[in-house]
Order: structure tokens, then sequence, then C-alpha cells
């Protein structure tokens, strides 16, 4: 494999991983009826879900024979950040914008 790929490939692994390392912390700094609230799983389903999904990033490789774990995991951790952080959000900042 060319340089320049191994380079591309080493970012978008690196990249996934912290995006999975962001959506944990996030999930962990948040209050535990913020999730309700918001009617979202519970605390603790999204700190194994996100926890999970960094450890399958950091385990398996974007490129290689886990790459599927390493898709799983990204999927996971966009879902929380992209559905999941934005309603606690709004919830925790209580009220809503009409």
């Amino acid at each position: 494999m060319p340089l320049l790929a191994l380079w591309i490939v080493w970012v978008i692994d690196w990249a996934g991983t912290l995006a999975g390392l962001v959506a944990f912390a996030h999930a962990l700094v948040q209050r535990s009826d913020a999730y309700t609230a918001a009617d979202r799983m519970t605390k603790p389903v999204w700190l194994a879900i996100t926890g999970g999904s960094t450890a399958a990033m950091l385990l398996f490789g974007f490129y290689g024979a886990g790459m599927i774990f390493w898709l799983a995991g990204i999927v996971a951790s966009l879902v929380y950040l992209v559905d999941v952080r934005p309603k606690l959000i709004e919830v925790q900042r209580g009220g809503q914008n009409w």
C-alpha cells in the first residue's frame, strides 16, 4: 500500500477513535435524568455503548480483518454524537425553542 494511503487510513482510524472518546466523555458527564427526559436510553446503557464502541475502535483497525467491528463502533459513536447529544443539550438547557 502506498505511503499516502497508509497515512489516510491512519488518520481515519484515529479520528474515529477520537470521536468515540468524545462520545464516551460526554455521556459520562451528563446527568442521569437528562437521558430519560430526552426520551433516550439510560445513562448506563449509553456509557456501555460508547465505551464498547471506543474499545472496538482501539482494538480493531479501520483497515484489516476486524474492520467490521471498527465500523460498528464508529456507527454507535456517531449515533450518540448526532442524535443523543443534541437532545441532552436541549433538555438540560431548559425550554423549547419555538
